[in-house]
């Protein structure tokens, strides 16, 4: 099922919906916290009428999700200029993602500065010249170029392009947040074998109104800055196909290995 189809099912007369998440979504036992999120941030969107632009977001992935699960969002707070909205999706009794969404107008200031670091970007991939995962992964529904991970490469960084195959109809910071997530933790480059591994939290901070990209392609780029006593801390930048920054982040996640 497409990403667009999923939250086209929210309502927006209703605080409490339900959705199935098809096991093309999911990654393990789990579904992809990208589309987690996405569906939360949906529904916040729905909360209240005529919000600001989405600038920030505070996301806990306490608990597996999977088929039948139940969202609710409320009004924290409602502002002149800005408003939060918690978001929580829920199976059965438990708690498996809960989220705080800002959203706020943007105001006159006399400061203008980015100091983000500029990659080297690869070449978007040519059409006909990427893979996808398997169809029980959620990577099923993306486009790459290579091969996302190679253990043992003693590499804390991660970076590649990625698309969503569907985004017909799609709200590109759903389309943005849904993405922002696909790379594996970074700290698995520096795995020297296989083992388990689960994001805790997310932070994203929004850095325009209208992400925008040509042909649905995204750079994701992810770093591991810290890792130890099985927990790592990483951060992480998506940019468009002109190489501007759209989102940047920054993930807990729980390492057994």
């Amino acid at each position: 099922m497409k990403l667009a189809e999923l939250l086209a099912q929210l309502r927006p007369d209703a605080t409490d919906q339900k959705v199935t998440i098809p096991s093309t979504w999911h990654q393990g036992r789990t579904a992809y916290g990208g589309l987690s999120s996405a569906l939360a941030y949906q529904s916040a969107k729905l909360a209240a009428p005529d919000l600001p632009p989405l600038l920030t977001a505070q996301i806990a992935f306490s608990g597996p999700l999977s088929g039948e699960i139940e969202i609710h969002s409320k009004v924290l707070r409602r502002g002149r200029n800005s408003a939060f909205i918690k978001s929580e999706i829920t199976v059965g009794e438990e708690v498996g993602l809960s989220c705080v969404f800002v959203f706020m107008a943007r105001r006159e200031s006399h400061i203008d500065y980015e100091g983000l670091p500029r990659p080297e970007f690869p070449p978007i991939p040519e059409e006909g010249k990427t893979r996808s995962g398997p169809p029980e992964f959620f990577t099923h529904n993306m486009d790459y170029p290579e091969k996302r991970l190679i253990l043992g490469m003693d590499k804390p960084r991660l970076a590649n392009w990625h698309r969503l195959k569907e985004r017909e109809g799609l709200d590109p910071v759903a389309n943005l947040i849904c993405m922002g997530d696909a790379l594996p933790p970074s700290t698995m480059g520096l795995m020297k074998k296989e083992g388990m591994i689960s994001s805790i939290n997310w932070q994203i901070n929004l850095l325009t109104d209208a992400p925008e990209t040509e042909n649905g392609w995204w750079f994701l780029e992810s770093e591991t800055h810290h890792a130890v006593h099985g927990a790592s801390s990483q951060y992480m930048t998506v940019w468009n196909s002109k190489g501007e920054p759209m989102m940047t982040g920054m993930q807990s996640v729980a390492l057994f290995v």
